[in-house]
C-alpha cells in the first residue's frame, strides 16, 4: 500500500468554483443547494431538498485529472454533518456515465469515514446497476449527494477527501 494521498482538502484559499453544483432542476425539480467556504476554510454544502416537480436531490462534484488508484483500497473523508444521510460518489473514467456510490450517516461532530472501494456500488440517475462495485483502477471525479426521499434542509461541512 502507498501512503495516504489527499485528493482534495478545503482551506481558506479554496475556490468553490472548482466544484460543480447539480440540483434536481436538471429534471424539473426545485431543490436548491450551494457550496461555500467558511471562515475556517471548510467547504459547506447546504441548501434545501424539495420533492416538488419530481425533484429530490442536490449534488456537488469535483473533476480531477485522471489518476491511477490501483495501489489504494479506500477513501477517507472528514466531514461534519447534521444527522442526515449523504452519499460519497466517484467516477473512474471521464466518459463513464455511471458513478460509484457509498452512503453514510452524519453526526454533528467531526467524523472520519473510511469508504472501501469494493463497497461502492454502481449507480446511474439514482438507480442501482447490476455492475461490479468500484474496482479502484482510476479516479476522475469525486462528489457528495443528498437524496433521502424527503423534503429537508441540509448542511454538510467537508474538510478533506483522501485515499489510502
Amino acid at each position: 500500500m502507498h501512503e495516504e494521498v489527499t485528493i482534495f482538502e478545503f482551506n481558506k484559499t479554496s475556490n468553490r468554483k472548482e466544484w460543480e453544483l447539480v440540483n434536481d432542476e436538471v429534471m424539473g425539480g426545485l431543490s436548491m443547494g450551494l457550496l461555500q467556504i467558511d471562515s475556517d476554510g471548510k467547504g459547506i454544502f447546504s441548501g434545501h431538498v424539495s420533492l416538488e416537480n419530481n425533484g429530490g436531490f442536490c449534488l456537488i462534484r469535483h473533476d480531477i485529472e485522471r489518476i491511477s488508484v490501483e495501489n489504494y483500497s479506500k477513501f477517507i473523508i472528514k466531514v461534519k454533518g447534521d444527522g442526515k444521510k449523504y452519499a460519497f460518489r466517484c467516477r473512474s473514467g471521464e466518459h463513464q456515465r455511471h458513478t460509484y456510490s457509498y452512503s453514510f450517516k452524519t453526526t454533528e461532530d467531526w467524523q472520519t469515514i473510511e469508504i472501501p472501494f469494493n463497497q461502492m456500488e454502481a449507480v446511474f440517475r439514482g438507480e442501482d446497476l447490476k455492475l461490479p462495485n468500484y474496482h479502484g483502477d482510476f479516479l476522475t471525479q469525486i462528489a457528495f449527494i443528498i437524496k433521502n426521499g424527503v423534503a429537508e434542509d441540509f448542511k454538510l461541512k467537508i474538510d478533506s477527501i483522501k485515499i489510502v
